[in-house]
């Protein structure tokens, strides 16, 4: 084994340089300078990226939930609509059962009728529902149905005179329309009959 006695280091042993920061040339800083400059822009390029999709997964989100919460609200009125027309039947035999028994013996029950029936009513009015009740108002045939009609001068053509039984709407969606007998001014012809 030989060494090598002028500085220290055996044959075996091989010299790694060991680069300085003072060792490299200007053209290498300028070139790790640029290149940590293209990675700074580029990450900032990718976060701002990230924040606009972030953005517009949010925003998609909130349409979610807004159409969600619409959505849901539709359903409950549907189903309300629902059963404010399954009970309009019962509130009709309900007057029709407090007019057809006005005799005295009677009275007790028609008490405890008039209770349930206006119980009933205020409830249905508490959940949206309304009724119609156009007498005297013109008739509207998006909101009345006309089963009859009277020749008359005393009331202006197209009077409602009477109702043969109530409608009722809900939220703005006729439910079931009134029926009535509606006013109309007699015709020239019969004038010259009557005579």
């Amino acid at each position: 084994m030989s060494e090598n006695k002028g500085d220290g280091v055996s044959d075996k042993e091989t010299r790694i340089p060991v680069r300085r920061a003072d060792d490299n040339p200007e053209g290498n800083l300028e070139s790790d300078s640029q290149r940590a400059d293209a990675d700074v822009t580029k990450l900032a390029a990718d976060l701002e990226d990230l924040r606009q999709t972030l953005l517009r997964r949010q925003a998609d989100f909130d349409n979610y939930k807004k159409r969600i919460e619409r959505e849901r609200s539709e359903d409950s009125k549907r189903t309300t609509a629902r059963l404010i027309e399954a009970l309009i039947p019962t509130i009709d035999g309900f007057e029709q059962a407090l007019a057809a028994h006005r005799e005295a013996q009677y009275e007790n029950h028609r008490r405890g009728f008039e209770l349930i029936y206006k119980q009933l009513v205020e409830h249905i009015s508490k959940l949206g529902a309304e009724r119609i009740d156009p007498t005297g108002k013109p008739f509207d045939p998006h909101m009345h149905q006309a089963m009859d009609r009277t020749e008359t001068n005393e009331h202006a053509d197209g009077t409602v005179l009477q109702v043969f039984q109530p409608g009722y709407v809900f939220h703005g969606r006729v439910l079931r329309p009134a029926m009535v007998r509606v006013a109309v001014q007699p015709a020239a012809a019969s004038k010259t009959q009557t005579n």
